[in-house]
């Protein structure tokens, strides 16, 4: 059971709104707002901050303001029904987790401490933390960073390797980065802004043998934005995903008139597996 943070106190009214404000249902997760007599003004001294923070009520007299708390919630269903165990949690807020740990990329809406929390549940891992980079303008990817716990040696391409196992492809981290410690800020919380940019290291495979070969690794290079790339690196190994995907395809028709589509290449992501499949079609 989600942890109870219980009903609003005497003159206070508590929201669980959507991305649009509205409310939703209960037992839907939110954000909680906060509203009422009681409200505070905003911060001192910090307009931006309060005018972030301090938002427009639509559910009250016109001026009225409610305070965007950051948490996730949901009004619990708690024990409604007849015989239901717990009647008394029925109504009841529950804390969901923070909403600026939920990020969208590719379309897709990711939880960072899932994704957090396999990382850290595996073997010689001590702490695991998840942000989103954006290093190349539009190119938004998940990037994970991990301290070894007190004597292991990790190897970045196997954690990958182990997040692949238990989490959709969406929620894989693009790069696994091994630092000493986590960045922290005054209040000793990760400081998700001071976690450095990641490397996405060049392709360790076998050379090109063939002029066709060559002519594909310096594509993979090109979209990826490495200096080489062996025969049989995979692409998505490399920090590739399903956008980046489409421009290699793209790539490929224009430059060598190579005619495959973006399911072939999902399940033929190496230079390697290309080449077989275009010989494969010319036989």
């Amino acid at each position: 059971m989600s942890p109870p943070i219980g009903r609003p106190i005497w003159n206070t009214r508590m929201y669980v709104l959507d991305e649009w404000l509205g409310v939703v249902p209960p037992g839907v997760a939110g954000e909680l707002y906060i509203a009422g007599a009681g409200l505070a003004r905003g911060y001192l001294n910090r307009a931006a901050m309060t005018a972030e923070r301090f938002v427009a009520c639509p559910f009250g007299r016109p001026g009225d303001r409610m305070y965007r708390t950051g948490d996730l919630a949901r009004w619990s269903l708690g024990g409604r029904g007849e015989g239901s165990p717990r009647p008394e949690m029925a109504g009841v807020l529950e804390f969901m987790g923070r909403a600026d740990d939920q990020v969208k990329v590719r379309g897709f809406r990711i939880e960072l401490g899932e994704v957090e929390a396999v990382l850290a549940a595996l073997d010689g891992v001590g702490q695991a933390a998840v942000a989103v980079r954006e290093d190349q303008p539009g190119d938004r990817r998940l990037a994970g960073y991990v301290v070894p716990a007190p004597g292991a040696v990790l190897d970045p391409a196997g954690l990958r390797e182990a997040c692949r196992r238990v989490l959709p492809g969406y929620m894989v981290p693009a790069v696994v980065a091994v630092l000493k410690a986590l960045p922290l800020n005054a209040n000793g919380k990760l400081d998700r802004r001071a976690l450095p940019a990641p490397v996405y290291g060049a392709g360790a495979g076998r050379a090109a043998a063939t002029a066709r070969e060559q002519a594909l690794c310096e594509v993979f290079a090109q979209v990826l934005g490495l200096d080489m790339v062996g025969v049989d690196d995979s692409f998505f190994d490399l920090g590739g995903h399903s956008l980046l995907a489409a421009v290699l395809v793209a790539r490929l028709v224009e430059r060598l008139g190579v005619k495959i589509n973006l399911r072939t290449f999902m399940s033929n992501s190496s230079v390697q597996a290309i080449d077989r499949y275009l010989d494969h079609q010319d036989a």
